[in-house]
């Protein structure tokens, strides 16, 4: 029986509206639910990191953690991902709360490192990183956009020791200090040329529904989640106050 053209497209025009919905349709509240833990993971893991960075006698100088407006930690990135530039590091940034960034340290936003310098490679173990922002037109410049470190924000290898400080020019006028750990070994390294921005997909999984990075640190309304309790009681523990000077 011959099948005419306005039942052919009939049926192909079904066929594509099916397959629309299989794309669009949500994902599962089991999916949803395993991301949900992943990001929580993230957020323990960068607790661990910084515990056990502040327990080591060659860690942050605390001059500069007395003096950070928000530390950011990435966990476990694969510095061999950078090689390519498409794979990123993902992560936890923390501020202190108020307007000009002394309060306690607040609610967790995630954020993501993407790859831009490969002068940072050393082979492809994982690495931790910690980033301190040291003054309030850095911190701004995080939650409000994806800055290019070394253009857009000012960063630097941060000094080590507990009792270091920050003796240089450079280190003086950086936006930013960097740190990382691999193999046990901790030391300042520079990220110039990555790129920082905020996860917001990781955000609204954490949360619960669309929110900014902004509103994340800026809106004390927000609940920090479980998993960030660790991470925040021990740099409250460590740096309950901003000092500029000491």
């Amino acid at each position: 029986m011959k099948v005419s053209n306005k039942k052919c497209f009939a049926t192909i025009l079904a066929g594509a509206f099916a397959m629309a919905g299989l794309v669009l349709a949500p994902a599962s509240p089991a999916k949803a639910k395993d991301e949900e833990q992943k990001e929580n993971e993230r957020i323990e893991n960068a607790g661990t990191v910084v515990q056990e960075i502040l327990d080591i006698p060659d860690d942050i100088p605390q001059d500069m953690l007395d003096k950070a407006r928000c530390v950011i930690v990435f966990p476990s990135v694969l510095k061999a991902a950078f090689i390519v530039g498409g794979s990123y590091g993902r992560g936890v940034m923390t501020c202190r709360t108020h307007k000009d960034y002394d309060g306690p340290w607040g609610a967790p936003t995630m954020m993501a490192l993407e790859g831009g310098s490969v002068g940072f490679q050393i082979g492809g173990q994982a690495t931790d990183f910690v980033i301190l922002v040291m003054n309030n037109r850095g911190a701004d410049s995080v939650l409000h956009s994806k800055v290019k470190l070394g253009g857009d924000a000012s960063i630097a290898a941060g000094p080590k020791g507990r009792d270091a400080s920050a003796d240089t020019d450079v280190t003086m006028r950086a936006e930013m200090l960097s740190y990382s750990r691999a193999r046990g070994v901790f030391a300042g390294v520079s990220l110039e040329g990555s790129t920082l921005r905020a996860d917001n997909d990781a955000n609204r999984r954490i949360y619960g529904k669309e929110v900014s990075a902004e509103d994340i640190i800026t809106e004390s309304r927000l609940q920090a989640p479980a998993s960030a309790h660790h991470l925040l009681s021990r740099l409250e523990k460590a740096s309950p106050h901003r000092r500029e000077k000491q």
